[in-house]
């Protein structure tokens, strides 16, 4: 099971390296995580530089993928030749972005009446490309969900591990990483958020 975070430059680092975290909390042979990129390395907004581990290509191909934020989204969106390379497709991949990654997603034209969830920076962009906004942390429709707000990628990352591996391994990721003395309330409250758009089991691409 393949699952890559889109990471471009001027990344926020709490959107990818969170879910990049929570997620390799699943400990199954077989099961990996990347970070994908255009270039070799890419820096974050606070100067952070990262090895790319696989490119849009190869991420284009996994089972899931999670579009962080940054703040050169909307350049990156008109830059033809980094949205040529983005093949996704919802009808056989889990599709999931972080704040101003779901401008991305909009871009691609994967929200087409779907509402969809984002930072209060990008609202009015993926306004503006005929999508609405919810006022609230997560939301998902069948294989495409969004987050608003950098914190909300545990919700993401959650979401992936339930559709992917089952209720109670996004549970143990999630319970793994929660502050001391707070796990269950943590634990409770991320899930309280995913499960209405899981139904009734956990159901894979």
């Amino acid at each position: 099971m393949h699952i890559s975070i889109l990471t471009f430059d001027g990344f926020n680092e709490l959107d990818s390296l969170i879910a990049l975290g929570i997620l390799n909390r699943v400990a199954k042979p077989g099961w990996r995580v990347t970070i994908a990129s255009p270039a070799a390395r890419v820096r974050s907004m606070n100067g952070v530089v990262l090895e790319s581990q696989v490119s849009l290509a190869e991420a284009s191909t996994a089972d899931a993928v999670i579009i962080g934020s940054g703040m050169r989204t909307r350049q990156i969106v008109a830059d033809a030749s980094i949205m040529s390379q983005l093949q996704l497709d919802p009808s056989r991949q889990l599709l999931g972005a972080q704040c101003s990654g779901t401008l991305l997603l909009a871009r691609l034209g994967l929200l087409r009446s779907i509402p969809a969830c984002t930072d209060l920076t990008t609202k009015p962009w993926v306004q503006d490309a005929g999508i609405e906004v919810l006022n609230q942390a997560f939301f998902a429709k069948g294989n495409v969900a969004t987050a608003g707000g950098c914190l909300a990628s545990q919700y993401l990352a959650a979401w992936v591990i339930a559709r992917l591996e089952g209720m109670d391994a996004a549970q143990s990721a999630l319970h793994y990483v929660a502050p001391v003395g707070e796990k269950e309330e943590y634990v409770s409250r991320a899930m309280q958020n995913i499960s209405p758009y899981l139904g009734e089991t956990a159901v894979t691409v």
